[in-house]
């Protein structure tokens, strides 16, 4: 080994950095101009990287060039390709350059924690603040009504700290050991990250109540069916005592009525977290503004703009109504010597301590982020971004309803579409229809020119189709729907031989 290099490190040196950050940001600009000549779905076997990198790190320096060359050879074989205009899967995890700009800040400054970093508390705040003002979130979510906005890293993690708030909240009244008794509700169409995240803060799994919804009713949860649940468990000396509301399922993109299970939360005094990761965004336009109707029901409410919202991962907005200015109270607060700052009897104590609103004691910067985003593009743009995705999906939408081989399954309410394939007997049946779009979305997925997963409600199995990713545009969902109609004739033509 060249002993020199070790004896002369400098692993900042501004110079280097600069050089070396524009041939990474031109590598991935080189990538988003190429995107879409990669295969969307991945094509490799698990394992396969075993074979193409060394076993053990480095001894010796290695130059970025060469790191950027594996990466091409052999990282990107093994990529999703979440940002390709093909890409129709899931939900969209947007970027934009803005996005970008705000990411390089936020990893450039690297703050540890907020505490000794004014600026970065006060950008918290006021980000989000602008963010509940551009979704009409009522004044008592705002800092300047006593409400409470934080940036967490994803929805889970804004879940998990709202579980536990109402749960202290419950148990300091009626007694740590009845934490067994206590019972959280949610749809059937609910994001399963919430059944994991009330195991996490000890509610028995037996007590997560997954309730039906249902075709005639939007598959929406209905205040009804949560008032039956709730009475039934009170009945049996249960404690109900959290509601989760979704406004656009993972499934189909359902929207359950705030309004009405505010209604019934506060009725039995549950806490009520309104789960938009998805739909949140949207709301930003008065034509979507309609689904938060009843918002001021709910005790928390959280989106993820790094969703649709052309902010980079990770990125979720979660806000506590809290008229009493006791914040998360059910969050620990720990206050170790060594996190206290000497000035702490002054008039720091007015900063906001973002710590004691989440799991870890320090994150990244990710309000820079989001202020970039918001600043870059301003609201018109950002409802235009929303509008224009939905238009694709009204046109794909449009395409699916003129093959009378394929049907609509549900209504769609944001970007995403669900379809399928119907049966060419006359008489169908479930299982057999169910095999024939398994085969379908295998047959486009395989193809690697576009990636969509399936869903099942009510015991029907169908196509998503999720508008959203940056780069798509009409041709691209012109393309998709070409290659979906020649793999049904495909599939078809095989099932009746």
């Amino acid at each position: 080994m060249d002993s020199s290099l070790t004896n002369d490190f400098h692993p900042l040196e501004p110079t280097d950095f600069s050089q070396e950050s524009k041939k990474v940001i031109d590598f991935i600009a080189n990538y988003y101009t190429n995107v879409e000549k990669y295969p969307v779905l991945s094509q490799v076997k698990p394992g396969y990287l075993k074979t193409l990198l060394p076993d053990s790190a480095p001894v010796s320096s290695e130059s970025l060039e060469d790191i950027l060359n594996d990466i091409t050879t052999s990282i990107m074989p093994g990529i999703t390709h979440w940002q390709s205009p093909n890409f129709f899967a899931y939900f969209p995890a947007t970027t934009s350059t803005a996005g970008f700009l705000g990411e390089m800040l936020c990893s450039g400054f690297n703050l540890g924690e907020t505490n000794t970093s004014p600026a970065a508390a006060e950008l918290e705040t006021l980000v989000m603040d602008w963010m509940a003002q551009m979704l009409e979130l009522p004044r008592s979510f705002l800092s300047s009504g006593n409400g409470s906005g934080v940036l967490q890293l994803s929805t889970s993690e804004a879940m998990v700290c709202t579980l536990a708030t109402a749960r202290e909240k419950v148990l300091r009244e009626i007694g740590y050991e009845g934490i067994s008794r206590l019972v959280v509700y949610a749809s059937d169409q609910t994001h399963s990250s919430l059944q994991k995240c009330v195991e996490l803060v000890g509610i028995p799994p037996s007590n997560f109540r997954c309730l039906p919804t249902t075709y005639s009713g939007g598959f929406s949860l209905t205040p009804r069916t949560l008032e039956d649940a709730i009475e039934k468990d009170i009945e049996s000396g249960l404690v109900p005592f959290y509601v989760c509301a979704t406004v656009g399922t993972t499934g189909c993109g359902a929207v359950d009525p705030v309004e009405e299970l505010g209604k019934v939360a506060r009725k039995y005094n549950l806490w009520f977290h309104i789960d938009a990761a998805y739909g949140g965004s949207a709301c930003i336009c008065p034509e979507f503004r309609h689904y938060l109707d009843g918002v001021e029901h709910a005790n928390s409410f959280s989106m993820s703009p790094h969703k649709w919202f052309l902010t980079y991962v990770d990125c979720c907005c979660l806000w506590v109504q809290n008229p009493d200015n006791s914040l998360m109270e059910g969050l620990p607060t720990i206050s170790p010597e060594y996190l206290m700052n000497d000035d702490d009897d002054s008039e720091s104590k007015d900063m906001e301590d973002y710590k004691d609103w989440q799991i870890a004691s320090n994150k990244r910067f990710l309000a820079i982020k989001l202020w970039v985003v918001i600043r870059r593009h301003g609201l018109a743009t950002l409802r235009f971004h929303i509008r224009s995705d939905v238009k694709l999906a009204s046109y794909f939408e449009s395409l699916v309803a003129k093959d009378n081989r394929f049907e609509v399954v549900v209504p769609r309410k944001f970007a995403l579409v669900c379809f399928r394939l119907k049966s060419s007997h006359s008489k169908e049946d479930k299982n057999q229809n169910q095999e024939l779009n398994k085969k379908l979305l295998l047959e486009v997925n395989k193809s690697g020119h576009a990636f969509m997963i399936h869903a099942v409600v009510d015991g029907v199995y169908f196509i998503r189709c999720a508008i959203g990713s940056t780069l798509t545009q009409e041709c691209h969902v012109v393309s998709l729907w070409k290659l979906i109609q020649e793999k049904a004739t495909l599939v078809l033509l095989n099932s009746s031989n």
